[in-house]
């Protein structure tokens, strides 16, 4: 589903990725790992659209995407939950929740939100509450939520249990679960590498923008590097 190939992306004359390369099949959790600067957030931007690429391609379900603007991006079906939620906070859970269907009919967004009520039911019980007076756990369920009514086929996750408790941990980790088995292809982005790794089929890892080791997960939970480098082992 996707494809990138020799990407180099940066800030200014910083440039921030190099030379990364990897790929994301339909159906797939596929897990990025790396310590904070090491690029792992350029990339899922570069990959949305709102950060631009130097050199290399973009490809998705065989299509080069890397000069298209965002908002088609979105049309083709990739939907990305920002680091630190990003929520419109003065609106509602339900106006977030119709902000991120902007592509469809308004129409066609009652069984759709009925659907992520269904998923958190929380957020049904706070539908007229602003996003702002919301846990940080509820924001980033919202926000994932939000990201779903874009009815995506490519879910780009950025750091999802970042600043959340150990039990809304779990939680958030359980609704990956339940996305991966319905089918919903994931990008996840964490840096709790060994909830990521149990969850994802494959990953890579990211050191100062670029890729540096990659495998299935089972074959990346064992490989010394990742061990001493991000479980702690």
């Amino acid at each position: 589903m996707l494809r990138i190939e020799n990407l180099h992306s940066g800030y200014g004359r910083i440039e921030a990725l190099h030379d990364v390369s990897l790929d994301v099949s339909a159906g797939e959790v596929v897990a990025l790992l790396g310590a904070n600067g090491a690029g792992k957030t350029t990339l899922l931007r570069a990959i949305s659209g709102v950060q631009p690429v130097t050199s290399g391609q973009i490809r998705f379900e065989d299509r080069r995407i890397e000069r298209m603007p965002a908002h088609r991006r979105v049309l083709l079906g990739i939907a990305q939950v920002p680091e630190g939620r990003q929520l419109f906070a003065p609106l509602s859970v339900e106006d977030n929740l119709k902000l991120g269907a902007w592509t469809r009919r308004a129409s066609d967004l009652t069984a759709d939100i009925a659907g992520i009520f269904a998923m958190f039911p929380i957020l049904s019980e706070m539908r007229h509450t602003a996003a702002g007076a919301l846990s940080g756990g509820q924001q980033q369920m919202l926000a994932i939520g939000r990201a779903l009514m874009s009815k995506p086929k490519l879910v780009l996750l950025d750091e999802p249990s970042m600043g959340l408790a150990p039990i809304l941990v779990d939680q958030i980790f359980n609704i990956v679960a339940q996305l991966k088995r319905s089918g919903q292809t994931i990008l996840l982005v964490e840096q709790n590498a060994r909830a990521a790794l149990a969850i994802a089929d494959r990953g890579y890892v990211i050191e100062t923008g670029r890729i540096t080791v990659g495998g299935d997960a089972a074959t990346l939970l064992a490989d010394p590097r990742v061990q001493s480098g991000y479980l702690g082992v």
